[in-house]
């Protein structure tokens, strides 16, 4: 199919962008990598009356580092984020969830901010950011917003934004020595989105938090099953997979049953331990 009719203007800095969000509401879609926008556009799920491209703007691009943490433009493209030794190094957790992302060609022009934006809840990125606490930066014209990831998905492709707002950047707090990391994904091949996924984080002793996607209207945190296995260790492995059926409430969809959902759900889980639990 073919996309409706729109008009199209590519703004040159955000003052820019904020006049268009104003003049046009919810009538106007932000561009940015636009691998799920256009899918979206030639399916006539979206009708914008207007896109505004933002792909010139410098302020939303690139990677920085403070003390403690990593601050990524929501312009920042997949590829960059999956070469970047700064990720690699102080981000593992997105590092190793990177690759598993659609395929290169859709990495090469794909976006951070525009996949948590858009937030399909069967992404990989949602999930990654609400394993590791990650805060979103939010702008409008005359202030700027930081939301903890906890509270920024809200519902299928449902967010905190605002109306007249812009993800701007996503801070990601830095690894340490002794920090561990697991993600895992499961899809009928590779590329495709994830039947079920696991993004795991252990950021400091006595924590953990395990953040599944494809489960759910958004990713959703098993607490319980992290809480026996920050109790038992990896003895209590059999626990917190028994503990994922009061965690999770999957429901069914065109790939798996609740009941089958579940059961990839433990087997995600085996499969992170080893890395969670290794030695130091």
């Amino acid at each position: 199919m073919k996309a409706p009719p729109f008009g199209y203007v590519k703004a040159r800095e955000l003052g820019q962008v904020f006049d268009l969000l104003d003049q046009h509401g919810d009538d106007a879609k932000i561009l940015a990598g636009g691998q799920s926008l256009i899918p979206s556009l030639n399916l006539r799920l979206s009708r914008p009356a207007v896109l505004i491209d933002i792909n010139a703007i410098a302020d939303l691009q690139g990677i920085r580092e403070t003390a403690d943490s990593v601050i990524v433009g929501a312009l920042t493209r997949h590829v960059v984020l999956e070469t970047s030794p700064v990720i690699a190094r102080h981000v593992p957790l997105v590092a190793q969830a990177m690759p598993q992302i659609a395929h290169p060609a859709i990495r090469n022009r794909g976006t951070i901010g525009g996949s948590l934006a858009f937030a399909d809840p069967a992404a990989e990125l949602p999930a990654c950011a609400l394993a590791l606490e990650a805060t979103f930066i939010l702008r409008n014209r005359s202030d700027e917003r930081r939301v903890p990831a906890s509270g920024f998905f809200h519902g299928l492709f449902e967010t905190d934004l605002r109306p007249g707002e812009v993800l701007a950047a996503i801070e990601f707090p830095k690894a340490m020595a002794g920090h561990r990391f697991a993600f895992a994904e499961l899809a009928r091949r590779h590329g495709d989105y994830a039947m079920i996924g696991m993004a795991a984080a252990a950021p400091q002793p006595g924590t953990l938090r395990l953040a599944y996607f494809g489960v759910a209207d958004r990713p959703v945190l098993a607490s319980a099953a992290a809480a026996c296995l920050l109790r038992d260790g990896p003895q209590g492995l059999e626990a917190a997979c028994a503990a994922l059926a009061g965690d999770l409430s999957p429901s069914g969809d065109l790939n798996a049953g609740p009941q089958t959902k579940l059961h990839l759900a433990a087997v995600l889980l085996r499969r992170a331990i080893p890395s969670l639990f290794a030695p130091a």
